[in-house]
């Protein structure tokens, strides 16, 4: 071999990892995520591990040809949401995954071009979110967690385990237009169950404080309380305050119940978040989110906690028990 033919052999050689690294950079694609929890909080943990799954499920590897960026807000209300988001537009990722209809409505007031998937939003189309459930249309798409149904539900499971419940106070999540949507489904519901229900929009610890210590010492007085960031953030507080009035309460998702409230009634949030990754990975793969029909849940689960029955003075009755998802001890 010539020299200056071996010498060009070993330019190619030196040059195959600086190709190999440009291909795998070029093949790197970008998830950022919104999340409506505090990083350590373990209901947030657990949906971004179910989103996380669902996306190596359909062969996409953290690290080899995904990154995912999750952004973690709690607290800070709208003006903490409108800063991540700019940060999520600026950084120009291929998809944008996220919770909470606020989170998604300032998404698209900053880009209506970055493809966005929700999981666990309320009526996307009366809060503007989509066109029509069918038909997206515009960068929007994913997972719905609210359907009229759910609050006749939530008003049978709190009259089966409290009958003498006559008054409902509502918690209402503060600067959400959903949320307020689903105070009236749950206001239309109460009639037929001879409840009165008043509401209360709250935006911090104090607000929630004093909403629940209005009704505290009313008889007969439940509550219901509804998704949303400043009640992710201060839930304890609120089974504090149903504990010491003695208060009992229903809330939408498992980690209520698990974490201290009476009893939840839900979508599995974790499968809504392992399901959305289908659509991530589709998007990823050339399609538009405005032709992925939104999707409603398929799995409910009802889940019991016992100490914080006790707690109250309430024995859970064993009908109702025996059709738990799962009883907490």
């Amino acid at each position: 071999m010539k020299r200056r033919t071996f010498i060009a052999g070993l330019g190619s050689a030196a040059a195959w990892p600086v190709v190999a690294q440009a291909q795998q950079a070029k093949q790197m694609r970008r998830l950022s995520v919104l999340m409506s929890f505090a990083e350590n909080d373990p209901e947030g943990q657990a949906r971004l591990g179910a989103l996380s799954r669902g996306l190596r499920d359909l062969g996409w590897t953290e690290g080899l040809n995904l990154r995912i960026e999750p952004r973690w807000i709690a607290g800070g209300g709208i003006d903490r949401i409108r800063a991540a988001v700019a940060e999520v537009v600026a950084s120009n990722p291929d998809v944008v995954h996220g919770n909470a209809t606020p989170i998604i409505q300032e998404l698209q007031r900053q880009t209506r071009v970055i493809p966005i998937v929700f999981a666990s939003i309320i009526d996307p189309v009366e809060t503007g979110v989509v066109a029509s459930l069918a038909r997206p249309g515009g960068n929007a798409t994913g997972f719905m967690n609210m359907e009229p149904a759910l609050s006749e539900k939530w008003f049978e499971l709190l009259k089966e385990v409290a009958p003498g419940v006559s008054r409902v106070l509502v918690l209402v999540n503060s600067g959400s237009d959903a949320n307020l949507i689903e105070s009236r489904a749950i206001e239309a519901a109460a009639a037929s169950f001879g409840v009165q229900v008043s509401s209360a929009t709250v935006r911090d610890a104090s607000e929630i404080e004093s909403a629940i210590e209005a009704v505290g010492r009313t008889p007969n007085t439940g509550l219901i309380i509804t998704p949303g960031i400043p009640i992710y953030d201060r839930r304890k507080l609120i089974f504090a305050l149903a504990s010491r009035y003695r208060l009992p309460g229903v809330y939408m998702a498992r980690f209520f119940a698990v974490d201290g409230g009476l009893l939840s009634y839900g979508p599995d949030e974790s499968d809504m978040y392992r399901r959305s990754a289908t659509y991530v990975d589709r998007i990823l793969k050339g399609e538009k989110p405005g032709d992925l029909p939104v999707q409603a849940p398929v799995k409910y689960e009802l889940v019991i906690n016992l100490n914080a029955a006790k707690a109250i003075g309430l024995i859970v009755p064993p009908t109702l028990l025996a059709r738990a998802d799962e009883v907490i001890e």
